[in-house]
């Protein structure tokens, strides 16, 4: 039935030709089966099609995380055996071994399960990506603690340098890293920060003290303090995992380490090496291109936004601005852009630095500002190559904010970063750049500012008590709407690891670049009188997109205020 889902999809007018085609593409580009394509293209909810292949099998659905499985119901199916069918054993009910699958009509799984496990097996049905998750969840290798692997280090393993030292025997070096302990305490940190879903991992060495911190939805935690005498050993490994130079520990250096995770997943890791007064910090960006959300839909827009900024895309020439601070999520917002204009009909260009995800049908060139390969030059090369769309990492200067304004007034779409406050304080920074306001307002589609707010965990959150309502007022909050919505506070869970939040959302504020804002940048107004303009001709503010998250459930009016400044102007 696999082949011909989509086909019955479209009949029962759960989703369109269009979705399906869309799906296709996406299962051609990874393989995957296309029920899970159609769940990351959002033309379905995993829910709606996990209900719709129960009614077509004609057995019952199951959400696998409800369930806490028991290991020794694990144990009477290997791991290849539910990796080889995709299959998950649930529970058993005499003689009878309940499992979960996305074919209930393999019957060539069916038959393996029964011959091996000896038990008559009853199928129920899920989707790919929650079978996918359950095996990693349940069949991941327990292997030994932090605490065991330390333990295992002996007092002459490996040797503590002296501080002041610059060089040291690179020998020494790689034999200390090589050390079994060593590389399994590395591997676990790795292993670690990826199922807590960190965003980076601190590598911090200081006088006294050496310790390893990740930073989860957007705050830091400690998480472990190896012993000091281990603390060159560990730099070591990373740094030949990331195939450095393990002699050089006077000046910084960037590399990547890539590990492959079961059921063929592969992590990357973008790694930084700063030397620091007692050595050197190493960290560590995590790129998952699984986890990377490529649907605009799903990024945190508001409808009326949604439409402005598709709108502005959509455009074949001018220039698309996302502003933000560092680590807001600008990059994502880029790629959802380029995503959905990534066809083989456009030649789209891309200069990064660095270049975090690569992707099929772009053609992406990383910076090397040693050799003179600047965002500038590269810029200038893509005009030679016969572009469609260009986006250039950030625009740092005038030299490139003139060369990327031109190519938007020559028939090109431009998509860029700048690093402002706000969507109308970007017009101050492109004019303080040195560009004309006559340029600003014929290359400019649209302007959009961008910070990340943490999203209650959805398992726990809890109507909050004894609501403050005047401080919902000095929020932002119109008094006339407090009371007509439910305001949630975080609790701690399992699933959120006691801390109240999983993951973020983006709030944005989104300027399209109206007529009446243009005739104020040619008149010199002021950001201030720029930003009172565009709310009245309909622009939400950064602190009105984080109260609507509030309004909506998803996240805290503490983040709100912390994230995004009040709307004074």
């Amino acid at each position: 039935m696999s082949g011909r889902l989509g086909e019955l999809l479209v009949r029962e007018n759960l989703i369109s030709v269009q979705q399906l085609r869309k799906a296709q593409e996406e299962q051609q580009k990874t393989g995957t089966r296309i029920g899970t394509a159609l769940i990351k293209v959002g033309a379905i909810e995993e829910s709606k099609l996990t209900d719709f292949l129960s009614k077509q099998y004609g057995v019952p659905a199951i959400n696998l995380k409800e369930f806490d499985i028991e290991a020794d119901i694990i144990k009477l199916v290997p791991k290849d055996v539910a990796e080889k069918h995709l299959v998950m054993p649930v529970n058993r009910a005499g003689s009878s071994l309940i499992v979960a699958m996305c074919d209930p009509s393999n019957i060539y799984a069916v038959d393996d399960l029964k011959f091996l496990t000896g038990y008559n097996i009853e199928p129920v049905v899920t989707s790919e990506p929650a079978l996918r998750e359950a095996i990693e969840k349940y069949y991941a290798e327990k292997g030994p603690s932090m605490d065991d692997i330390i333990g295992q280090v002996g007092d002459d393993d490996v040797e503590l340098a002296d501080g002041t030292e610059e060089g040291g025997n690179v020998e020494e070096m790689a034999k200390a890293a090589d050390d079994a302990p060593v590389v399994k305490l590395v591997n676990l940190i790795l292993k670690d920060a990826i199922g807590k879903r960190a965003s980076d991992i601190h590598v911090e060495p200081y006088e006294k003290d050496f310790r390893v911190r990740f930073r989860i939805d957007g705050v830091m935690y400690e998480v472990m303090k190896p012993p000091m005498k281990l603390r060159n050993a560990i730099t070591s490994r990373l740094k030949i995992m990331a195939q450095l130079d393990i002699s050089e520990r006077r000046l910084p250096q960037d590399g990547r380490i890539k590990i492959k995770l079961g059921g063929g997943k592969e992590m990357d890791f973008r790694v930084s090496v700063c030397p620091t007064l007692f050595g050197e910090k190493i960290v560590m960006r995590l790129l998952d291109k699984s986890n990377l959300q490529l649907d605009m839909t799903k990024l945190g827009f508001e409808a009326e936004p949604l439409k402005w900024f598709k709108e502005a895309i959509d455009r074949p020439y001018g220039m698309v601005l996302v502003t933000g601070p560092t680590g807001s999520g600008k990059t994502t917002t880029l790629y959802s852009a380029l995503s959905a204009l990534n066809d083989p009909t456009t030649n789209v260009s891309t200069a990064e630095d660095p270049v975090e995800f690569n992707f099929a049908g772009i053609n992406q060139v990383q910076m090397h500002e040693d050799i003179g390969l600047n965002f500038a030059s590269a810029l200038r090369s893509f005009l030679r190559q016969d572009p469609d769309t260009i986006m250039i990492g950030e625009i740092r200067d005038f030299e490139t904010a003139e060369i990327a304004v031109k190519a938007a007034l020559t028939g090109h779409l431009v998509l860029s970063t700048l690093h402002t406050n706000d969507a109308p304080g970007t017009v101050s920074r492109l004019l303080n750049m040195g560009i004309e306001p006559f340029m600003v307002t014929a290359s400019l589609n649209l302007i959009l500012a961008q910070r990340l707010c943490r999203k209650l965990c959805q398992t726990c959150k809890k109507p909050a008590q004894n609501v403050d309502q005047e401080a919902l007022i000095t929020a932002g909050i119109p008094a006339e709407k407090i009371g007509s919505f439910t305001v949630y506070e975080k609790a701690g869970c399992k699933e959120c690891n006691d801390r109240g939040y999983r993951g973020r959302v983006a709030v944005y504020e989104v300027m399209p670049f109206w007529d009446g804002l243009k005739d104020l940048v040619i008149n010199g107004a002021s950001a201030a009188e720029l930003k009172r303009e565009a709310i009245r001709l309909g622009m939400q503010t950064l602190r009105m997109s984080a109260l609507n998250k509030v309004i909506q459930g998803t996240s805290t009016i503490e983040e709100a205020v912390a994230n995004t400044a009040p709307d004074r102007f």
